[in-house]
């Protein structure tokens, strides 16, 4: 073994114990593959560029991508889920990789060598790339092939590295990343995977609900009591609609009007907590927004109008529409784990949800989609001249007569 031979495996040892102490630091990908890359150059390896992606679970997105650029940076990429195949991911040396039997794939570009049949190797020979290196790694037992569909790949990776160095890459230097190549793909699963946790958490429980399970409060009967605004959200006459249209049909609807409010509740700095058949619960948490009476004040204004857009443009399409009713209230709650061992729901409960129940329930008999609770409206009375006096009720189970208000 030569001297520059041993100085590279040296290296190589090196930048796999840094990349399995990143991985246990929880650093983020793109910052692991910048520092990463600058390892490699240091050691002289000429990488200029690396890309690699990896599948996502996510609603929205199915894949992510992570890259460094020698001139422009660090950077993440999420690509959105869809049917088709974009034109450049078609022909791209990576779809072609994920479709081949083998391990990677390796195109030289330099100046006697011919141009490449993909179009981006050849942008990127004019950035002055001399050599690309493309290697696939696929998580789980081992297969029968590696040739995989790009377009319903397996659990893995895909990563190229790019070289700008006056030959390229030396057998030497594919050796040191052919070999490199487990160590960083355990590292980026790893990561991946609390990734993904984050994701199906804030999806199926909310960002904040999400955020406080992964921290640890996973133990039934752990709570906490918050001070915050309830918000419940309705569809009307939806037993009606579900028995009148098809399956399908009520699912795109719910879909529809759902989108747009959990869109403006978040964007409000609400929690959409659970939904319940046409409904929704969600909370604005006074320790997590500023002005949280505020916050859901704008958040019933914005859906009024969002809702009678939604509504228009579903008849002009032939669509059927509806209406909503939205009640808000303010209150202590407890804020946690409640079911059975085995099953949990990370929800609210208390006094104050059940009279937002309450005034929901008020809206056909006061015929207004719109009613707020005295201490949600009051504190903003000086503020909002669109707030009127509905007058004062009884609700039942309630202990205190609650004079309610809607939006003019």
């Amino acid at each position: 073994m030569t001297s520059s031979d041993a100085k590279r495996t040296a290296a190589l040892a090196d930048l796999s114990a840094w990349l399995i102490q990143q991985g246990l630091q929880d650093i983020p990908s793109e910052q692991v593959i910048a520092e990463c890359c600058r390892q490699l150059r240091a050691s002289g390896i000429p990488v200029m560029r690396a890309h690699t992606t990896l599948r996502a679970h996510h609603p929205e997105f199915g894949a992510m991508a992570f890259r460094w650029d020698a001139a422009q940076g660090a950077e993440q990429e999420r690509f959105s889920r869809r049917n088709d195949a974009p034109e450049d991911w078609v022909k791209s040396p990576l779809f072609f990789l994920m479709q081949s039997p083998e391990a990677d794939l390796r195109v030289r570009m330099l100046r006697d060598d011919p141009p490449s049949m993909f179009s981006f190797l050849e942008t990127l020979r004019g950035r002055g790339a001399t050599d690309y290196f493309a290697q696939k790694l696929l998580f789980g037992p081992p297969r029968a092939t590696l040739a995989a569909d790009p377009m319903s790949p397996p659990e893995g990776m895909v990563l190229s590295w790019t070289s700008d160095g006056a030959e390229g890459f030396s057998e030497a230097d594919l050796e040191i990343l052919r070999a490199l190549l487990p160590t960083l793909g355990l590292v980026l699963k790893t990561m991946s995977l609390k990734r993904m946790a984050e994701d199906l958490l804030a999806t199926y429980l909310g960002r904040d609900a999400g955020r406080r399970v992964l921290s640890g409060a996973i133990q039934r009967g752990s709570n906490e009591t918050l001070e915050a605004v309830i918000l419940y959200f309705d569809l009307q006459g939806f037993t009606k609609l579900s028995e009148a249209l098809p399956g399908p049909e009520i699912i795109e609807l719910l879909n529809d009007y759902f989108g747009s409010a959990v869109a403006v509740i978040e964007e409000n700095g609400g929690n959409v907590l659970k939904f319940m058949g046409d409904g929704l619960l969600a909370i604005f948490n006074i320790e997590d927004v500023a002005d949280a009476g505020h916050a859901a004040l704008e958040t019933a204004t914005q859906l009024r109008g969002i809702m009678a857009e939604i509504s228009a443009r579903r008849r002009t399409s032939g669509l059927t529409a509806t209406g909503f009713t939205l009640a808000l209230h303010a209150g202590d709650v407890l804020y946690g784990n409640i079911g059975g061992t085995s099953r949990l729901d990370f929800t609210v409960i208390g006094p104050a949800v059940n009279t937002t129940a309450r005034i929901s329930g008020m809206t056909s008999l006061v015929d207004q989609s719109i009613i707020i609770s005295a201490r949600v409206a009051g504190p903003a009375l000086a503020k909002r001249t669109d707030l009127v006096s509905i007058g004062t009720y009884r609700l039942r189970g309630v202990a205190e007569r609650q004079e309610l208000f809607t939006l003019d």
